[in-house]
Order: structure tokens, then C-alpha cells, then sequence
């Protein structure tokens, strides 16, 4: 029903910045919000930032005041400003959209992040 297109990753010294985007297809009528996730080798997946539909946000402890998390509603696209870039921050990360209550997942793109 929603496909999600992710592009921005890529191999980064820390102290670097990446700009994430993710499209999503179709209307937006009816999504509830916007986020972005990551999961590490060996680790869950987690909640890096989302923001909704009236354009609050939430970020995870761990990148709040390096991240960045904005919306284009012309283009249907969500993105993650990432600054400042730990090895940490080493992962692959997902796009979701929530939409009439059900999770839609982008493939993944993978940021590593050289020390």
C-alpha cells in the first residue's frame, strides 16, 4: 500500500554529517506520523526521531541536539539531519510511516561512521 524510498547513507568520518531522505508513495491523508529507526549489529532496533503529522517531534536521548528530523509535504518526504556523527551512530536506518494505525518500513540504508 505505501512504499517507502530511502537514500542518504554512506561512509562517514566522525565529526561528519549525512542528510537521510526517505519518499513515500501515494497520499499522505491518513498517515499519523513520520519517523526514523536504526538497528546495529547485535542490537534491537531503535527509535532514533519521528515527527507527526502537526510537526512535533521526538528524539532519542542519544542524538538529541545532533539530529535534526523535518518534513516536505509537497514532496512527501521525510528527513534526518544527522551532525556531529559518533561510531555509534554506526547502523542501518529504517524509515517508517504510520498510517490509519499500521507501520510501513523502508529497505534500510546503512551509515557507518569511521573514528
Amino acid at each position: 500500500q505505501v512504499q517507502l524510498e530511502e537514500s542518504g547513507g554512506g561512509l562517514v568520518q566522525a565529526g561528519g554529517s549525512l542528510r537521510l531522505s526517505c519518499a513515500a508513495s501515494g497520499s499522505r491523508f491518513g498517515i499519523n506520523a513520520m519517523g526514523w529507526y536504526r538497528q546495529a549489529p547485535g542490537k534491537q532496533r531503535e527509535l532514533v526521531a519521528t515527527i507527526t503529522i502537526a510537526y512535533s517531534t521526538n528524539y532519542a536521548d542519544s542524538v538529541k541536539g545532533r539530529f535534526t528530523i523535518s518534513r516536505d509535504n509537497a514532496k512527501n518526504t521525510v528527513y534526518l539531519q544527522m551532525n556531529s556523527l559518533k561510531p555509534e551512530d554506526t547502523a542501518i536506518y529504517y524509515c517508517n510511516v504510520r498510517k490509519w494505525g499500521d507501520d510501513y518500513w523502508g529497505q534500510g540504508t546503512q551509515v557507518t561512521v569511521s573514528s
